[in-house]
């Protein structure tokens, strides 16, 4: 499966997409794109952009400023979900709708007819342009869009290249991890003000736009501007630590409570002899397990606390973290490919029973329940909830609400920007929707055709139909798998209960523009903790790195977002 994959798994027989989190981590973990550096690609411009908005703000305008800017939220009733959202997480749909009770959320055709490009990643041999299922989404939208594919490991490349020249698609798609190096100066520069468009009840012309929350609009303001047409997500965790329920049950172990609990749990399970080691690389959990700031967003990495604004590198919890993960290796007990310059793809020991815990994106759910189906009919895995390190809750934190836009060129003409939000209203339009099922599933009879009520893709289906429409923008984060509606809720109550204890840092929900001096200040640390709990660095060596960030700029960098703060506030509530 790639990303352009509509459904997760092999059994494609879900009637939407889950959006568990677009974080860079969790979107790349399942695909061979790890490589996609947030370095930023090609030189662009020079500092702050060539633009007259670029670094106006730095893109963390909130409060009244924002209230200006953000388009009014109007919540979609078209189709009401079977376990509604809760505590930051998504909606959930068990059943299926049937083709002859899907509703229509866009009342008349948007477009104009005229022609434009997209430019969006993607992974794997892109289709034929004029492939059958992009005439229909052209035919049914009212436009004539032609789609610029590009190969979404070296996207950044691209990008950099593009954005440098003078011929830029009219949509230009851009991840959250290709944010580095003087891109986001570029998109203050190079891309239109939707404000004019979609700011407070303008948006309601555009009622499945109106309909996408608020925070990732907020986190679409860049420059002091609205340019980005979101791509939500729930802000709750999206890395979830999966254990093999069937086995866990079989055994008799529960689940751990504690750090501790999990590495006596681990010893328990490990048996080197007969190749089952406990778990994959925990990193990612521990940072929940001990309360770490993210690390998936540089702004969200900085807190303030009691009146000093701290990274979350000089946290005790983050050392405590490392100094932990690093524990499990000590012990043995994470399978020995994890230490392994190319250590594969874990998930893969975790259905073949070598690695009984693993942590991926929530997304990995289905995707491993549906593919394991029709191989291992005793095969069952879950989501333990995340523990806090001494016992008790856990303090998780916020993910961003959004972390893929798609922009239209600056000096668009009215037309081209209005048929540029047709596609978007068309493609965020929600789940039990004829909309909805035309981009996720293409034309019944040619990409899709419907058994026991599930449409199920063709070879047609799979090789014509791709989420890059999704890519201009999408609906409020759900989750439907009608064909296991028992991992639907699973995933939506895990999330409603890991929301429950999730609190947002200073600067959540707003996108921000470091100066280019400093930019380069964290590309070691990844490697760094790497390093640390493999064995291979000290913890004592992070504490060094740490005390030569300051002095090369991350004690001046945090008193810039300190006055940012001071000037704009916070956007969390």
């Amino acid at each position: 499966m790639t990303p352009n994959a509509v459904s997760t798994g092999s059994r494609r027989s879900t009637q939407s997409r889950s959006d568990t989190g677009q974080s860079r981590r969790g979107f790349l973990a399942s695909t061979a794109v790890a490589a996609a550096a947030v370095a930023g690609g090609a030189p662009l411009l020079t500092a702050c952009g060539g633009g007259s908005d670029a670094g106006k703000k730095d893109g963390t305008t909130t409060g009244k400023d924002a209230a200006k800017l953000l388009p009014a939220f109007e919540a979609s009733t078209v189709v009401a979900p079977d376990i509604a959202p809760k505590n930051g997480s998504a909606a959930g749909f068990t059943r299926a709708i049937p083709s002859a009770d899907l509703k229509a959320s866009v009342a008349a055709k948007k477009g104009k007819g005229g022609a434009l490009t997209v430019m969006a990643p993607f992974w794997g041999p892109p289709p034929a342009s004029d492939n059958p299922y992009y005439k229909a989404m052209n035919e049914a939208i009212g436009v004539r869009a032609t789609w610029q594919n590009q190969d979404g490991n070296v996207y950044d490349q691209k990008l950099g290249a593009v954005l440098a020249s003078s011929e830029i698609p009219d949509v230009v798609v851009v991840p959250g991890w290709n944010l580095g190096g003087k891109i986001p100066s570029a998109i203050n520069a190079k891309f239109e003000d939707l404000g004019p468009y979609l700011s407070g009840d303008k948006v309601k012309a555009y009622p499945n736009l109106a309909a996408i929350p608020t925070d990732a609009w907020q986190r679409s303001i860049f420059g002091g501007k609205l340019r980005g047409l979101p791509m939500p997500a729930s802000y709750v965790t999206n890395i979830a630590p999966f254990y093999r329920k069937d086995l866990f049950d079989a055994k008799g172990w529960q689940l751990p409570k504690s750090a501790d609990e999990f590495l006596a749990l681990a010893k328990e399970i490990t048996s080197a002899r007969t190749k089952v080691w406990a778990c994959g690389d925990m990193t990612w959990t521990a940072y929940n397990m001990f309360g770490v700031l993210p690390g998936s967003d540089k702004a969200l990495g900085w807190h303030l606390v009691d009146g000093k604004l701290v990274n979350r590198i000089e946290t005790p919890e983050y050392l405590e973290a490392l100094a932990w993960t690093r524990k499990l290796y000590d012990a043995g007990v994470v399978h020995p490919d994890e230490k392994t310059q190319n250590q594969g793809d874990t998930s893969l020991r975790f259905t073949a029973g070598q690695c009984l815990i693993y942590n991926n994106d929530l997304s990995h759910w289905y995707a491993k329940t549906s593919e394991q189906a029709a191989q291992k009919a005793a095969f069952a895995m879950a989501a333990m909830d995340i523990p806090g390190h001494a016992g008790g809750t856990p303090k998780l934190w916020a993910t961003n609400p959004a972390n893929i836009w798609a922009f239209v060129k600056k000096g668009s003409s009215k037309a081209v920007v209005e048929d540029a939000l047709a596609i978007a209203d068309f493609t965020a339009a929600p789940y039990g929707t004829k909309e909805r099922m035309l981009t996720d599933y293409g034309v019944e009879g040619v990409h899709h055709t419907v058994k026991d009520g599930l449409p199920v893709k063709t070879d047609k289906g799979n090789q014509e139909v791709s989420s890059s429409w999704l890519f201009v923008a999408s609906p409020a984060p759900y989750v439907a798998h009608p064909d296991t509606p028992e991992v639907t809720r699973a995933m939506v109550e895990w999330q409603q209960r890991m929301g429950a204890v999730t609190s947002k840092s200073s600067f959540y929900g707003m996108t921000i523009t470091e100066p280019s001096q400093w930019t380069g200040l964290m590309n070691d640390f990844e490697q760094l903790e790497k390093d640390i709990v493999r064995g291979r660095k000290k913890v004592s060596d992070m504490q060094q790195a740490v005390s030569e960030w300051k002095t090369k700029g991350g004690d001046q960098l945090r008193d810039w977002y300190k006055k940012l703060l001071d000037t704009n506030g916070s956007a969390a509530s």
